[in-house]
């Protein structure tokens, strides 16, 4: 559904992309991460015809978005991470605009259908009536997902949807993303908030100074980053009747080990990283054996969840392990 190969983009001395690689299938949910300027917004300006790359080739749906903007444009929803509202307007009135604007006819109630039809998927019925300008930060941002949805497209470009959004509305939004998907749509979504981005992408593109770091499924992304288990262990308070180790003396009795990758204490919490294996998996067992061998007493032994942040760091260098 969309396809990006060796797409460069300069801005004079500026290199905004550089040989950018990117493929999309069917019903995918494409996480897009990196930091302002990295050039995530270029490369979605390019897909819907809003810049012309330098070189490379940007297609959607098998069109040319350089050569065919007006046909991409039929098959693609673009919402940038500001949208323009028209506050003398009111919600179905600011729906009612755009639908004429995408020539869909008003005969047969064909429009009034398909702007009921957004209004219900972006849960903003009971705001049919209000002015746009009376409208909250997340309620804006759905009433823009609702608008790119009027003319059915296959394609979503999403830049910072959740921006400026309370979590109460980053957990709406999040649930109208993850609909779109099941509904076959093919989601591009730009976000700095990458812990949403992991439990709803099927896979995710990392970009650092106009440079594809990683494009992949998020599994792939934790394999290139060398992230494996990660498990967090509580050790007993030490007691006249029970003595114990330090936290602290307890993880210096795991550094050298080959199989560890990183250990940071939380009060009484080891949090220890183990590197991923090439074959089968770890084995946690050697954490305990050793823990015990030099004295500490284990209350609590829990994996824990590697999360699409520390991949992010990894592969961008944010963190040196």
């Amino acid at each position: 559904m969309i396809t990006i190969r060796n797409l460069n983009k300069r801005f004079g001395s500026l290199v905004a992309l550089d040989s950018v690689n990117i493929e999309l299938g069917a019903g995918e949910l494409f996480g897009f991460i990196g930091p302002n300027g990295a050039g995530k917004s270029t490369t979605m300006k390019i897909l819907c015809g809003l810049l012309l790359q330098d070189s490379g080739e940007a297609l959607v749906c098998g069109l040319d978005a350089r050569r065919e903007p007006d046909a991409v444009k039929r098959v693609i929803g673009y919402m940038p991470d500001f949208i323009g509202v028209y506050d003398d307007l009111t919600v179905d009135e600011y729906l009612q605009f755009f639908a004429a604007a995408f020539s869909i006819p008003s005969r047969n109630g064909k429009r009034r259908s398909v702007v009921d039809s957004v209004l219900q998927l972006t849960d903003l019925t009971e705001k049919r009536h209000a002015m746009v300008d009376s409208l909250s930060r997340g309620m804006t941002q759905r009433l823009g997902v609702a608008r790119v949805l009027l003319h059915e497209p296959k394609v979503l470009l999403l830049d910072e949807p959740a921006s400026g959004l309370d979590p109460r509305a980053r957990i709406e939004l999040r649930e109208i993303l993850l609909t779109l998907r099941q509904m076959g749509k093919t989601l591009m979504v730009s976000s700095h908030i990458l812990a949403e981005l992991g439990e709803m992408s099927t896979s995710i593109g990392i970009i650092e100074k106009g440079k594809m770091i990683f494009a992949g499924s998020l599994d792939e992304a934790l394999r290139r980053s060398g992230i494996g288990d990660r498990v967090a262990i509580t050790l007993e308070a030490a007691s006249d009747d029970a003595p114990s180790i330090s936290p602290d003396r307890a993880a210096l009795s795991l550094e050298g080990d080959p199989r560890i990758a990183r250990i940071s204490v939380e009060d009484r919490q080891l949090i220890v990283d183990l590197h991923r294996p090439d074959a089968a998996a770890h084995s946690h067992h050697f954490l305990i054996e050793k823990l015990i061998a030099c004295g500490a007493r284990i209350e609590a032994f829990t994996p824990r969840t590697i999360k699409l942040e520390d991949a992010f760091l990894r592969l961008t260098k944010g963190q040196l392990n």
